[in-house]
């Protein structure tokens, strides 16, 4: 007897891994291109140049040189490339981890350089120091 294939965790009916992966595969595919694109037009359009660390690059070591999305949409891609950037791969890395960590900041969570929510401090050096400064006036 076949052991039985994934089911949703929801409605318990059996998911079609097939289905599941042609759709996974045409969006990779339907990225790649996408990518590809707006790739060769950003490198037709700006000097090859890491837009935060200058270093420059040639054909040997261009596949180091990233297109970095300003809005962080890469679905806009306008033909001016003005939502666009080239960065190096370490700097193109850091804009995403800058971002990740900003919008944690903002839902108020705080996390460790390796993403992981951090234990929230309950103690404060500074606690009482008014107090103190009051007393020795």
């Amino acid at each position: 007897m076949a052991a039985p294939g994934p089911r949703h965790a929801k409605t318990g009916k059996p998911i079609d891994t097939a289905k599941l992966d042609r759709v996974v595969a045409d969006a990779r595919k339907a990225s790649e291109e996408r990518a590809a694109g707006y790739r060769e037009q950003a490198l037709k359009l700006f000097p090859w140049v890491c837009g935060r660390c200058a270093r420059g690059f040639t054909r040997e070591n261009l596949r180091e040189l990233t297109v970095h999305h300003k809005d962080m949409n890469h679905d806009n891609n306008p033909p001016d490339g003005h939502n666009w950037e080239l960065l190096c791969v370490y700097c193109h890395d850091n804009e995403h981890q800058k971002y990740e960590e900003h919008l944690a900041a903002r839902a108020g969570v705080r996390t460790t350089p390796g993403g992981a929510p951090a234990k929230q401090t309950t103690h404060n050096p500074f606690d009482g120091l008014a107090e103190l400064l009051k007393k020795n006036r």
